[in-house]
């Protein structure tokens, strides 16, 4: 058995536990989120659909990967199935890889698909209105879509870290969760901080203590760079866009990494 055939079986096993489920609901959520934002907005509603649109995108699919993994290796570990699929002529390194590379696949087409979808509903949305910032779904949308990619990418990482170390399947959701509210919201509250220190009691003493998070998670708030797409202005692309891509990279490399060698070390019960 090869790294090929590792990923087909994967895909199979995902196929018979609601992939298509899922990614149908995941579907619907993103379009139907979009329609009612462009219906009950005042005004420009490409652009209201385009922004709620990407947001309920950002959220479905960290949840629709998260489910997956849990298939994929907390309820084969939870359910002992790993004594039938590690018994094959394969190493763990091929079987791991196999199925990351599924996730990543299966992910990775999920995002394409509802990005197509939603710039479709968009231009019919836009369709007999002329807005003074129209949106721009060429370049910018797919600068977008690269940067949710890599945002997913990092997500995905994480979740397999924690579907290889923890005993139950409910902390990799709960641990991917939280781990990306704080790494997409913790930017965002310095920012607020700064430019408006009232808001808080002793603001530099807690502006402190949230930046040592810069120091721990990438920072996947920055990798929001929808506004190019709202408003079709690549100038709103972050200046320090190559490090922050660098970091996210070199964030999922290393908890990949960190996986394999706890993986390998695994002792099954």
């Amino acid at each position: 058995m090869n790294l090929n055939n590792v990923i087909n079986l994967s895909l199979r096993i995902l196929l018979k536990h609601r992939l298509l489920w899922l990614t149908a609901f995941a579907l619907f959520s993103v379009l139907v989120s979009a329609a009612l934002a462009a219906e009950f907005g005042g005004r420009q509603p490409a652009t209201l659909a385009l922004d709620v649109g990407l947001s309920a995108l950002r959220l479905a699919l960290p949840l629709f990967m998260i489910f997956q993994v849990q298939e994929l290796f907390s309820k084969e570990f939870e359910r002992k199935f790993y004594l039938l699929s590690l018994s094959y002529p394969v190493s763990r390194l091929q079987w791991f890889a196999g199925r990351f590379a599924a996730l990543l696949v299966v992910t990775t087409i999920l995002l394409l698909l509802a990005v197509g979808l939603l710039a479709a509903g968009v231009t019919v949305i836009g369709q007999g209105y002329a807005q003074p910032t129209p949106v721009s779904l060429g370049l910018p949308l797919a600068v977008t879509t690269l940067f949710i990619g890599l945002d997913l990418l990092v997500l995905l990482a994480l979740a397999c870290f924690l579907a290889v170390v923890a005993s139950t399947p409910s902390f990799v959701l709960i641990g991917t969760l939280g781990f990306m509210l704080i790494a997409r919201s913790y930017s965002a509250v310095l920012a607020l901080i700064a430019s408006n220190a009232a808001l808080v009691d002793n603001a530099e003493a807690y502006r402190s203590s949230l930046g040592v998070l810069g120091y721990l998670l990438p920072d996947l708030g920055a990798l929001d760079v929808r506004m190019t797409a709202l408003y079709g202005q690549m100038g709103f692309l972050p200046e320090d866009w190559p490090l922050l891509t660098a970091s996210a990279l070199l964030y999922a490399l290393g908890f990949m990494a960190l996986t394999l060698w706890l993986f390998r070390k695994k002792q099954f019960a």
